[in-house]
């Protein structure tokens, strides 16, 4: 691109929301936590590929939602509304899109839930994309939420009564109340943060004193019952809060939402997440991790530390990166007997996926962008359908498993919610600015125009085909055969000389060395793991990174002889309705499997079949799989 080209972007990012800084405004995060600063959504547009085409999927459906249907339960609450029915011949509800159902039905106790995911990622649609009719939309909505706290006395804003939370009190049954009104506060203060909007940040303190006032009648102990009720990401919502506005009263909402029960544990070394529910928990590191960041505090941040080494390193993942069976987390390693139809919730996986990104930004161990692509590859994506945009509850691990597709508006299930922020935040992980570098954590086709030190920075990056770069193809450099690496290109072009070191991580995954040049010059190589770094002045240049893969294999660990197949950080999927034994080297993944159907015109296609075994077995990428039966995990035995 030419630098005229980057200096307009950089103009046009200038007139949208949050584009003044590199890291998102409205926060008082302070810098000192961290060794790497995330880049502002509207510094960085999703270029074509897979990435962008799941985006604008997930805001096709995020803006065709109805604004009265999103909003039925908070109406109903204050009064202003109740559900017309369509009645059929049999006198029963009809359902259609007169209403939105499930989880979000006017019977169900964390009905209006979605609404705050909802917010969230029409928030970072707009700063990402400057989006008109979504700043719209959301603003509306925004508003509309301001009638209903108003018509409620001037405080309550959620779209369930204040029972619920005495009902916790007094030990009553109740689902989630306080996870289905963080979600209201979590998406009022993305808009305010992401698209500065001030009145969902008025309705969200307003919000703030009913819960202030309400825990001031609980003793410790007390508060720590609540607590014990799925408390969700209430503690980050109020760290938030304090981080905008450094306000005292959020620092006492901190310390009454710490959850002794559970960090102490934490903190002593001890496993008090074996068997218990993952996404109940996960917010509430989300809510540590955001209070260090707000305070300062090192005993918040040795919290979620705390939780990672419990939820990821003492305890294993799946082949895919994700982890839990029936939503709680598995014994630590023991994972064979686990595998089922209700593996790997999609919340886990996203809220595993913001966990990962807080302890990348403090320590740029690149251990942590790993984990990241390796969900977002085999969970993000493997969960939600490529053509209809909808979300896969769990994704299942057994022999002959079948994904189980939602629909746009007859489930909004928890995954809903966490599948329309997770689609608006592509962007979210791929560069961060550290005090004299630009790393690159993820490889996803991409522009970033960056400010530095006075000087406009554009990076584009790209993950050209490899017959891009063949006039005539069959010439003696093209690949006859499916390259076995990923090849990617920066552009970085710079209106005036700019020096820094441009970080590119050098992902687990990869075999050998990471290979670089600088406009065609060779660079030193390097090792997985970690980052390979070329430090120069910057103006007008050309970076090519090779990052060379192949086919491996991930046991089981409890069950080494049972393995899946990776191709770099992607899982494959064998097309089977029932467990296979094949026959091989477990190691030597070669043995039993090689490239299928792998070129179509100008593409390579990424399927690999079985060799040598009876019968032959297809394989495909996970993510790619939609309505067909598939198997993850094969034992191995040697030939005979």
């Amino acid at each position: 691109m030419k630098i005229a080209s980057f200096l307009a972007a950089a103009a046009i990012a200038g007139c949208g929301i949050a584009a003044a800084e590199d890291a998102a405004p409205r926060t008082r995060t302070g810098a000192a936590v961290e060794k790497l600063h995330p880049i502002a959504p509207s510094r960085v547009k999703l270029q074509r590929g897979p990435f962008l085409n799941r985006f604008q999927l997930n805001r096709n459906y995020v803006i065709g939602l109805k604004n009265e249907n999103l909003l039925q339960n908070f109406y109903l609450e204050a009064g202003l509304w109740s559900p017309r029915f369509r009645m059929t011949a049999m006198g029963e509800a009809a359902r259609g899109e007169d209403i939105h159902w499930g989880w979000e039905s006017p019977t169900c106790q964390l009905r209006g839930h979605f609404l705050g995911h909802w917010l969230s990622a029409a928030a970072y649609i707009t700063a990402a994309t400057a989006d008109a009719e979504m700043k719209a939309k959301a603003d509306r909505i925004v508003s509309e939420l301001a009638r209903v706290q108003e018509q409620n006395g001037g405080r309550w804003v959620a779209s369930i009564p204040e029972k619920y939370l005495f009902w916790i009190a007094e030990g009553k049954p109740v689902w989630a109340p306080h996870y289905t009104v963080h979600k209201t506060f979590m998406g009022l203060i993305d808009m305010y943060n992401l698209t500065g909007n001030a009145q969902a940040l008025e309705i969200a303190e307003r919000f703030a004193g009913w819960f202030h006032d309400w825990t001031a009648k609980f003793t410790r102990d007390q508060m720590d019952d609540i607590l014990d009720v799925e408390t969700g990401g209430m503690l980050e919502a109020w760290a938030d809060l304090y981080g905008i506005t450094g306000k005292q009263v959020y620092l006492d909402l901190m310390e009454k939402y710490r959850r002794g029960r559970l960090f102490d544990a934490l903190l002593a070394g001890k496993d008090p997440l074996t068997n218990k529910h993952a996404n109940t928990t996960i917010p509430e590191a989300h809510g540590a991790a955001r209070a260090y960041e707000a305070t300062g505090d090192a005993r918040w941040r040795d919290i979620a530390a705390a939780y990672w080494k419990s939820a990821v390193t003492d305890r294993g993942t799946y082949a895919t990166g994700g982890q839990t069976s029936g939503e709680i987390w598995t014994p630590p390693f023991q994972l064979s007997s686990r595998l089922g139809d209700k593996n790997q919730e999609h919340c886990v996986v996203y809220n595993m996926i913001r966990l990962a990104d807080y302890l990348f930004r403090w320590t740029g161990d690149a251990a942590y962008a790993d984990y990241i692509e390796k969900n977002i590859y085999n969970g993000i994506l493997a969960q939600q359908h490529p053509d209809t945009g909808m979300i896969a509850y769990f994704l299942p691990l057994e022999a002959g498993a079948k994904k189980t597709w939602g629909t746009p508006t007859n489930d909004f299930w928890c995954c809903h919610g966490s599948l329309v922020q997770a689609h608006s935040r592509h962007d979210r992980y791929i560069y961060y600015a550290g005090d004299e570098a630009l790393t690159v954590a993820q490889y996803i086709p991409s522009e970033l125009v960056w400010q530095r030190e006075g000087a406009t920075v554009g990076v584009t990056q790209t993950m050209p085909r490899e017959a891009d770069d063949h006039k005539v193809t069959g010439t003696e450099d093209e690949p006859r055969v499916r390259p076995n690496h990923w090849r990617i290109e920066f552009r970085i072009v710079s209106d005036q000389p700019s020096s820094f070191t441009l970080r590119l991580r050098v992902p687990e995954w990869v075999r050998g060395a990471a290979a670089a040049s600088v406009n065609g010059e060779p660079q030193p190589a390097a090792r997985p793991p970690g980052f390979l770094s070329l430090q120069r002045t910057w103006r007008n240049d050309l970076v090519a990174l090779m990052l060379p893969k192949g086919l491996t294999t991930a046991p089981l660990a409890d069950q080494p002889d049972t393995v899946a197949f990776m191709d770099g950080p992607v899982v494959l999927a064998g097309l089977s309705t029932e467990q296979r034994t094949l026959y091989g080297e477990k190691d030597k993944p070669a043995s039993m499997l090689t490239p299928d159907n792998e070129r179509e015109w100008a593409n390579w296609l990424p399927g690999y079949r079985t060799v040598g075994q009876d019968p032959t077995i297809r394989f495909a990428p996970l993510h790619a799989i939609t309505s067909e039966p598939y198997t993850v995990y094969f034992p191995v035995r040697p030939r005979k």
